[in-house]
């Protein structure tokens, strides 16, 4: 079972939920009203450490665990959904596995004016209205410089192959695409690319998004 929100913005649980699809295992979803105060109900707070989502419940035949936090679920489902049975999330060198773990912490750690004042909800429902602060164009730019040293021009994911750091970035970037502000066009291209994978795509059928014209 992956519990997430409603209306679906978290781009957390998107991050779970496209490691869950690229992987094609089985699961459920269930949405909580973080509003309602769906996250304190006895059935979830019990068992959730952290009372957030994404949560991730597992019970077979090898026992039963609760996990929180998408990285930590993101690394839990590589070890132990190992390629090349199911999808590989990470690469295969250790090089690149570090570059996807630095990206993964970058994103959850940085640009918190970028995430204030475009956060998931214009992408999904509507752009914003105002223009960025100045501390939020500072961390457009900070975020530029650093997603174009990342993806060069000419190369289509952050390593090699497709990793789950590139669900990370790409919806950072999609903040900035689909609210109008700057970004060079080959940025904007692998931001554009990614979210066309299956998986992205069939996340964003549980949303109302438009493709930003």
């Amino acid at each position: 079972m992956l519990y997430g929100n409603t209306p679906v913005t978290s781009p957390y649980v998107l991050t779970v939920f496209v490691a869950l699809e690229e992987k094609q295992l089985p699961y459920r979803l269930e949405l909580l009203d973080l509003e309602r105060g769906d996250q304190h109900r006895p059935d979830f707070v019990g068992h959730s450490i952290t009372n957030r989502v994404p949560a991730l419940h597992v019970k077979d035949a090898d026992g039963e665990l609760w996990l929180s936090e998408s990285a930590a679920i993101v690394e839990y489902l590589e070890e132990r959904f190992t390629p090349p049975a199911h999808a590989a999330l990470y690469p295969r060198g250790l090089a690149e596995r570090a570059r996807v773990r630095l990206v993964q912490g970058l994103i959850r750690s940085d640009f918190m004016p970028i995430r204030q004042e475009r956060s998931t909800e214009t992408i999904f429902y509507g752009s914003a209205i105002q223009p960025l602060s100045e501390q939020a164009e500072a961390a457009r730019l900070r975020l530029v410089r650093i997603a174009a040293a990342l993806v060069p021009e000419g190369e289509r994911y952050i390593t090699s192959e497709f990793s789950i750091a590139d669900v990370d970035l790409a919806t950072m970037l999609q903040r900035l695409v689909h609210n109008g502000d700057a970004l060079p066009a080959h940025l904007a291209d692998y931001a554009n690319t990614v979210w066309q994978r299956p998986s992205i795509q069939k996340w964003l059928a549980l949303t109302q998004y438009r493709k930003r014209k």
